[in-house]
This record gives structure tokens, sequence and C-alpha cells, in this order.
């Protein structure tokens, strides 16, 4: 008898855990969007080299939130309604949230939409941010965090892709000889020309792909009613807007769309990221479409995805467990520095420069020059991957080309990945080595463009690296 019973004991103790049922642990949902508005105007816009100040706001600017949790880990999102943030930016406000939700730093992802209508966050060309609008920001992206995990709730998720060619376009082209101007560095040594005039004789073919995909992911409670959905699609922004109005741009019109579509009260929060548009916009430049009335063409590609999103969304079958692995690393990348004939030809335009609070856009890239020949020679970046069960998100913090999108979405283990991009920081634009050969604005060297040549295949390397670990 005591045999038998040590034998039980044994197979008990070795077996059981191997073939325990024990379901994983539920997912928790909450989501909350934070007005973001300036509170008072004029108010200094980000999006052309001189500075334009805004009367008015359109249409609210929100930093949208969703917090997801699985047994021990939480994760935020936070998608704010802002052409650019900087890490000092989402850094502090991480901070902020995290002392709150006790959320770790490292499980926060953050981003911006990229909209051109929206305050300025950051010194950049001519445009110059309000300390009082830097504070209220962060202040409010911490805010979203806190509210959205004040809202967690028992949820279920779902994710899935589908594709809408016909809003993005390459917008570096080739085209016919003789048709590419002097660069800003006095040099004629371009080979593409970004946004050629449309419908025109002298283009011949563009410079890259695009990614038509359009990756989402549904959040509803337990009972089926609509909490969150985060979209990503590789759109630079969509325009139309009065140069002197604030505006979320289709961003924020797709999230109003998607709330009507889904039927969701005042407490769903529409989301759409950025994904890989370093070299995309909405422009079709073989077949022009006419010109538009403000702020339509911003209702009719918010339509579109609304649509295309919706549909495949009801077909989803929700889960209500989900394993959630996040991995965040830094990377040192060199900054691409001007040689001595340069920096003499900058230092001249800008002697010679007629109003140093006005420059024109040649005297704006000799400044960035100089500055960048002053500055440091590296720069250190924030990675991150994630993954929900078998779904991938990557977040890279500059204006990333389609092409890089599109192998990590290939090479990537799990499937399906999205990237959201301009997340937890910004370093500017992320050509190809291949794409930097070929030149154009995309790698003119300045604030918005300044990493080393082999920058996307460093990143890329660390990306593959932290997708394989958090697949295992």
């Amino acid at each position: 008898m005591m045999l038998r019973f040590s034998i039980w004991l044994i197979l008990f103790i070795f077996v059981s855990p191997l073939t325990s049922n024990a379901a994983p642990d539920s997912l928790q949902a909450g989501a909350a969007k934070f007005n973001i508005t300036p509170r008072s105007f004029p108010v200094s816009m980000t999006g052309s080299f001189q500075d334009r100040q805004a009367q008015s706001a359109h249409d609210p600017l929100h930093a949208r939130a969703l917090v997801l949790n699985s047994g021990d880990t939480t994760v935020a999102f936070v998608v704010c309604d802002i052409c650019l943030i900087s890490r000092e930016i989402f850094d502090a406000a991480k901070q902020q949230a995290s002392l709150k939700t006790g959320i770790p730093v490292s499980h926060m992802l953050t981003s911006a939409t990229h909209t051109h209508t929206a305050p300025t966050s950051v010194p950049l060309a001519q445009c110059r941010p309000s300390p009082e609008y830097v504070q209220f920001l962060t202040e409010g992206i911490a805010q979203s965090i806190i509210n959205a995990h004040a809202c967690l709730q028992p949820a279920q998720i779902a994710w899935g892709v589908t594709q809408e060619p016909a809003e993005v376009n390459n917008r570096r082209w080739y085209v016919k000889e003789g048709n590419i101007p002097l660069n800003p560095f006095g040099k004629m040594t371009d080979k593409v020309r970004m946004n050629p005039p449309r419908g025109s004789e002298i283009l011949i073919k563009p410079a890259g792909p695009i990614d038509p995909a359009i990756s989402f992911l549904s959040v509803q409670t337990t009972a089926g009613k609509p909490l969150a959905l985060l979209a990503n699609y590789s759109l630079h922004y969509v325009g139309g807007i009065p140069a002197n109005q604030l505006s979320a741009d289709y961003f924020g019109e797709f999230a109003r769309q998607i709330k009507k579509r889904l039927g969701g009260d005042d407490t769903f929060v529409g989301i759409m990221s950025n994904g890989t548009s370093g070299d995309i916009n909405n422009y079709n430049f073989k077949e022009p479409r006419p010109r538009a009335a403000a702020f339509e063409r911003v209702i009719a590609v918010a339509s579109v995805i609304a649509d295309k999103t919706y549909k495949a969304v009801k077909d989803l079958k929700y889960r209500r467990t989900a394993e959630i692995v996040i991995q965040e690393r830094t990377l040192d990348l060199g900054i691409r520095k001007p040689d001595r004939e340069e920096l003499v030809y900058a230092k001249k335009l800008l002697a010679a420069a007629k109003d140093p609070d006005r420059l024109n856009t040649n005297e704006v890239y000799a400044r960035e020059t100089v500055n960048i020949e002053q500055g440091p020679d590296t720069v250190n970046i924030k990675l991150q991957a994630l993954r929900i069960d078998e779904l991938g998100i990557v977040a890279i913090p500059c204006e990333v080309f389609a092409e890089i999108g599109l192998e990590i979405k290939q090479k990537s283990p799990l499937k399906p990945t999205f990237v959201i991009a301009l997340a937890n920081g910004y370093n500017g634009y992320l050509p190809t080595p291949e794409q930097h050969i070929l030149q154009g604005y995309e790698t003119w060297r300045s604030s918005w463009s300044y990493l080393e040549v082999d920058a996307s295949s460093k990143i890329n390397q660390q990306i593959f690296e932290m997708l394989n670990q958090i697949a295992d």
C-alpha cells in the first residue's frame, strides 16, 4: 500500500503541472483620451520651414491612450495629435504616469501622429514651442495614461489586417534628366525628386514601394461593448487644411468615424497611429485629383480607411486571455557631419542672409549645417518590440521609410506585425542606405534628417533580435 501511495505521489508531482488545464490570466483594458488643444491662441505650428501662427482649432487635438493588463504585465499605448514629440517630453510624461499607476516606463509606447497642423512642441526649422504648451502637453500625455489605467476592466481583444492601396503613394520619384533642381547645399547630386509636379510628363517611376496595410487592434468589454480600436496606416498625413488652423488631420477624423461605425459611446477611444510613411503621401502623381475644398480630402480618406477597418472588424473572433511581452532597448547611432566645403558654403549663405529671423529654405539648411557641425557626434535612440500572443508591434522614433516597415513585417516571427513610427521620441527621417545614395529631400542633412547612413540597418538588426526573443 505504501509503495502504491509513493508511486501515486510521484505521478501527481511530476505529471500534474504538465497536463494542467488552468486558464491563463484574464485580460483587462482601459481607454481614455485627454484634450491637448492649446488653451490660448495664437500658437506656433510645426510642419513648415517658416513659422505659422494658428489662430484657432478646427477640431480638438487629443492624447489617446489604451492600457492593457494580463497577469503581472501592464502596457500603455498613447498616440498624440502632434507633428512630433521629443524623447524628453515623452520620458517626463511617462515618469509622471508611472508614479500614479505603477506601470513601468519601459512598458509605455508613446507616439505622435505627424499632423502638420498641430502646436510646435520641439524647436525645428524656424518654429519655436511655447514652454507653457510643452508643460501642458507633457501633463496631458501622462493624464491620458492615468485615466485609461483607472478604467481597467475585464476585456476581450482581436486584431487583423486589411488593405487600402489607393490612399498611399510614394512621393520620391525618378524624373527625366534636367528636372531636378539644385539642392540647398548648392549641388546637383540628387537622383530623385520629392513631390514632383502631379500629372507631369517628366515622371518616370517612384523610387520606392508603398505599404497599403491597415493593421488594427480592437478591444471590447466581455459583454461585447466597443472600448477602443488602435489602427496603424503608413500615410504621412493628408492636409488641405487652412494655414492658420489647428487640426488632428485624418488621424482625428478616423477616430470619430470608426466610433460611429462601431457604435461606440462617449467612453470609446478610436486611435490612428502613423506607420512607416517617411516617403509616402496621399497624392496620386500619375492621375492627380481635382482641387478639393478645405478638409474635403481629410474626411474622404478617413471615410475610406474607417470603412475598410469596420468591414474587417465585423468578422473578428475575440479572446479574453492573452500573453503580453514587451522589450525596450536603446541604441547609439552616429550623426552625419558636413565636410569643410559644405560648412564654408553654409557660413557664406548665413552671412548674406537679409533677415536672420526669417530665413529662406537654403538659409535654414545652412543654419542646420552649422548647428550639426557644432553638435554631438552620436545620438541615443529608444526602440521597443511588443507581443500580444502572436501579434507583434514595433516602435521606432523616426519617420520610417515604407520599405523598412515592409522588411520588418516580412521577417518578423510574429504574424501580423506592424510598426508605430514617431514613437518615444523624434530622430528625423529614416531612409535606407540605398535611398541615401539617391539623396533627395528626406536625406538632406538637418535636425529632421541626421542619422548615419547605415542607421536603418542597425535599427532593424536590433528590432529582429527583439522580435525573435519575445516570440520564444
